[in-house]
C-alpha cells in the first residue's frame, strides 16, 4: 500500500510541476500627459480619462503591465501613484526616454526586474535622410521566481499619420530593428521565454507585423496570440478620424513561451468604459509558468 502511495506521488511530481499563474497586460493608454504643456504636439489625458485607464487596469488586475503612449516621468509617477491608492502592488519599473519626447514606453511588474536591456538610440536611414526610432526597444528580465525569468519587449512603430518621409517606409524600418533584436536574443539563448507587446500601427496581413513574426516555423519565429473579446471581436483601435475599428496591437510569443500561455484565459478587454480611458483596448495573456 505505502509501494502504491509512493507511486501516485512521484507521478504528480513532475519537472514543472510547481509554478504560478501570472497576468501580462498590454495597453495603450493613449498619450497619458498633461492636457496643456507648452511644446506638445497633441492633447494630452483628462484627470476623467485617466481615472478610467486607473479602473480598466484595476479590473484586469494584471501582474505586469506592458505601457505605450505614457507621457513625460512626472506623468509617470502620477501614474504610478494612482496604481498604489487602487491597491495595485506594483513594485518595480521600467520608462523609456528616446527620442519622442511625447510618448514612452513602460512597464510596471509585481516582480523584480533582473536585467535591463532597453534601447533608446537606434536610427537608420530612410529616402536618404537618417531617421530615429521615435520610441526606441523597451527590454527587461522579469524574476517570476529565483530559477524561473521572463524577457518582455515593447514597441510603439510609426502611427500612420502621414510624413514626408513615408509612414510605411519608417514602420517597416523600426519593425526591421526590432526583428534583429530579437533575432540576437535567440540566438543566443533560443530556449528563452519571450514576450513582445506593443502597437505596430498595421493589421495581420500587412509586412511590418509579417517581418516582426519571423519565418513560418522557423527557429526564431513567434506567434501573435489570437486574443478576441466576449463578443469574438478581435479589433484592438478605434480610430476615430476614419471611423476604423482594426488590430494594430499584439501579444507575441515565441516557441519556447507559447507551451505555458493559457489560452482560455487569453482575451481583449471589453468592458463599456474602456473608450472612456483609451482609443486602445488592453491585451490580456495569462501565463502558466514553471519552476525548472
Amino acid at each position: 500500500m505505502k509501494s502504491l502511495l509512493l507511486v501516485g506521488l512521484l507521478a504528480l511530481w513532475t519537472p514543472g510541476a510547481f509554478g504560478r499563474d501570472v497576468v501580462f497586460a498590454g495597453y495603450n493608454v493613449q498619450n497619458y500627459a498633461p492636457l496643456l504643456e507648452v511644446g506638445r504636439k497633441k492633447p494630452g489625458k483628462s484627470a476623467q480619462a485617466a481615472d478610467a485607464v486607473i479602473q480598466v487596469v484595476r479590473e484586469i488586475g494584471p501582474d505586469i503591465l506592458g505601457i505605450v503612449e505614457m507621457g513625460p516621468p512626472r506623468q509617470f509617477e502620477e501614474f504610478r501613484s494612482r496604481l498604489t491608492a487602487a491597491g495595485l502592488g506594483y513594485t518595480d519599473f521600467e520608462f523609456l526616454e528616446a527620442a519622442d519626447a511625447d510618448r514612452h514606453l513602460a512597464l510596471v511588474s509585481r516582480f523584480p526586474i533582473v536585467a535591463r536591456q532597453s534601447i533608446a538610440d537606434l536610427s537608420f536611414d530612410a529616402n536618404g535622410s537618417r531617421e530615429k526610432v521615435k520610441r526606441g526597444i523597451l527590454d527587461v528580465t522579469v524574476a517570476i521566481t529565483d530559477r524561473y525569468h521572463l524577457r518582455v519587449l515593447g514597441v510603439h512603430l510609426k502611427s500612420k499619420l502621414e510624413v514626408r518621409e513615408g509612414e510605411e517606409v519608417l514602420r517597416r524600418n523600426e519593425a526591421y530593428l526590432l526583428r534583429k533584436h530579437i533575432d540576437r536574443i535567440l540566438e543566443t539563448d533560443p530556449q528563452i521565454h519571450l514576450l513582445v507587446f506593443g502597437d505596430f500601427n498595421d493589421t495581420k496581413d500587412e509586412a511590418t507585423v509579417r517581418e516582426v513574426a519571423g519565418i513560418r516555423g522557423g527557429p526564431g519565429a513567434l506567434t501573435a496570440l489570437p486574443l478576441e473579446d466576449s463578443h469574438g471581436d478581435r479589433w484592438t483601435h478605434y480610430w476615430k478620424v476614419k471611423d476604423v475599428y482594426a488590430r494594430i496591437d499584439y501579444l507575441f510569443v515565441n516557441k519556447a513561451l507559447s507551451p505555458a500561455v493559457d489560452r482560455s484565459r487569453c482575451y481583449l478587454y471589453r468592458q463599456p468604459i474602456w473608450k472612456d480611458a483609451s482609443d486602445h483596448r488592453p491585451l490580456v495573456a495569462t501565463l502558466k509558468t514553471v519552476d525548472p
